[in-house]
């Protein structure tokens, strides 16, 4: 979850989501629907799909536990090299080196190098060099946290620095160069027509690989049309979400249908009961919405 996320924003969803998956074999039963659910209103549902993934490679090549070599975690779907590292240095005690961009920042900081012409070789080779073997649990959480906390990316904290004596950086750290441009969002236009009746709501889950991929929405606009002697439109709302590289212009038409009817479609389809809508994962412009009906 904390990939692409902060701390405080992921804090509550995880909280929720070890409740209802406290252990790997609970886990293991989830759908991805159910998975996904869980996720709804966090972003970059990628994550949540990456989690059900590997979860079926663990029941089917690891009996159902997770993997401890390197070799094997470093496998399943989401995970990089230094998430593996992360886990083989928390979960299991075994010194790996990690390079997030926390950590490259503290690196780059402590031998006073620009983070912008030091090539990823190099700044693995000095993470592998400053691994703490007789404690790599408190190493690996505390370079984590420095660059989290104390040694951020504007105004760093040095007098808190535990590694202030020893870094060429402190208290003067050196201007970060090539800071790259910020570039104008792509605009995507969406159109949906969300469908209700007195107690459920008319959704599609969306198998395209595009924005909310294998998430509940409503359909396209266009094709509700087929339908329309069965609807009233009852109002239209326009609004823009911000997602980190992109913004989304929804115009969405709310439309009443005395009943539910079955639809001439091979898209994945429901009429989902509006007391059952948090057993959905769906995106959170979409849930807002739904919650103010």
């Amino acid at each position: 979850m904390l990939q692409q996320t902060q701390v405080k924003t992921v804090i509550p969803y995880f909280n929720a989501f070890i409740k209802k998956y406290p252990t790997l074999q609970k886990l293991s039963l989830a759908t991805e629907d159910e998975i996904l659910a869980s996720w709804s209103g966090l972003g970059f549902y990628r994550r949540a799909k990456n989690i059900f993934a590997a979860k079926e490679i663990m029941k089917k090549n690891h009996g159902n536990k997770f993997p401890s070599q390197f070799d094997s975690i470093i496998k399943l779907p989401g995970i990089g090299r230094s998430t593996a590292g992360a886990l083989m240095s928390l979960a299991f005690l075994v010194p790996q080196p990690i390079l997030d961009g926390n950590v490259k920042r503290v690196i780059s900081r402590l031998i006073r190098k620009n983070i912008a012409v030091l090539k990823e070789k190099d700044l693995w080779e000095l993470s592998t060099k400053l691994v703490n073997s007789d404690d790599c649990f408190s190493y690996t959480q505390g370079i984590m946290d420095l660059g989290a906390t104390v040694c951020t990316k504007a105004n760093p904290t040095c007098n808190a620095c535990p590694l202030n004596e020893s870094c060429l950086s402190a208290f003067e750290v050196p201007q970060q160069v090539n800071i790259k441009k910020t570039k104008n969002k792509k605009i995507i236009l969406m159109n949906f027509a969300l469908v209700q009746t007195k107690k459920s709501l008319l959704l599609t889950k969306n198998d395209t690989e595009s924005i909310w991929s294998s998430l509940w929405i409503p359909f396209e606009n266009s094709k509700m049309q087929l339908y329309a002697n069965k609807l009233e439109l009852t109002r239209n709302e326009k609004f823009r979400h911000e997602l980190t590289h992109r913004s989304l212009d929804l115009d969405i038409n709310i439309y009443f249908s005395s009943k539910e009817f079955k639809l001439d479609t091979n898209q994945k389809y429901e009429w989902i009961k509006k007391d059952r809508i948090e057993d959905y994962g769906m995106p959170k412009p979409i849930t807002k919405l739904i919650q103010q009906l």
